[in-house]
């Protein structure tokens, strides 16, 4: 059975694409920090294919070695998915605290190299590494250098990458905005309701992990969706 390490699948982007794997009969490896979320979601994906959950913090050495010693030979697709916002509003880069800056470099850039590090041995010639990405590391947009530049140290590291592993697919995909709790939290006290759901973008991500486009960076919502 194909298996998929998918991080940060408890709520948002990380939920909706694991459902819709899930459907599709892949066995899945999640993870989220808040126990009762993770619990809701493996029982609702547990109705239609494997699923093992892991409480942790992708941040840490351990819970990432579990993720992936978890997922085992079969592993064909590991889902980079979990980030952190950093301090909600965004701070200027002027005013940006370095402490936590360190940790959002060390959620959004160290944690999935570090992962794709432990994956690669297991990945096979059809292997996959999706890591989801941002506009904020494209644009500059004031407030954003934070998150935004951990997002474009994460796409660096996904071109090299694909430049060093020929035969493996590795995406950077941006889903676009999308009604979430992160995003919410970016614009805290703002209405976001016109935002669409994180489902929106699942199709273009599923293009990339089932279908044959190269390795590269793409918008999730400008992709045909391959056939179900």
């Amino acid at each position: 059975m194909r298996t998929a390490i998918v991080t940060g699948a408890s709520r948002g982007l990380g939920l909706a694409l694991a459902r819709a794997l899930a459907r599709r009969e892949w066995r899945l490896v999640i993870d989220a920090r808040e126990p009762e979320a993770l619990a809701a979601a493996r029982a609702e994906l547990a109705a239609h294919t494997e699923v093992s959950a892991l409480v942790g913090d992708v941040a840490d050495d351990w819970h990432r070695s579990a993720l992936v010693a978890t997922a085992g030979r079969q592993l064909e697709l590991l889902v980079n998915n979990a980030s952190l916002l950093g301090p909600s509003p965004q701070p200027r880069l002027g005013d940006y605290p370095l402490a936590a800056l360190e940790d959002v470099y060390r959620v959004n850039v160290l944690a999935p190299l570090s992962l794709i590090q432990m994956a690669l041995p297991l990945l096979g010639d059809d292997g996959r590494i999706v890591n989801v990405t941002s506009d904020a590391a494209v644009e500059s947009y004031e407030g954003w250098g934070g998150y935004g530049s951990s997002k474009a140290a994460l796409e660096r590291i996904s071109a090299v990458l694909a430049a060093e592993h020929p035969g493996l697919r590795v995406y950077a995909v941006d889903p676009g905005d999308m009604r979430t709790r992160m995003h919410q939290q970016a614009f805290p006290g703002e209405d976001i309701s016109d935002r669409p759901p994180p489902e929106v973008s699942v199709p273009g991500l599923l293009t990339l992990i089932e279908g044959e486009l190269p390795s590269g960076r793409y918008l999730a919502r400008e992709l045909a969706p391959v056939a179900a």
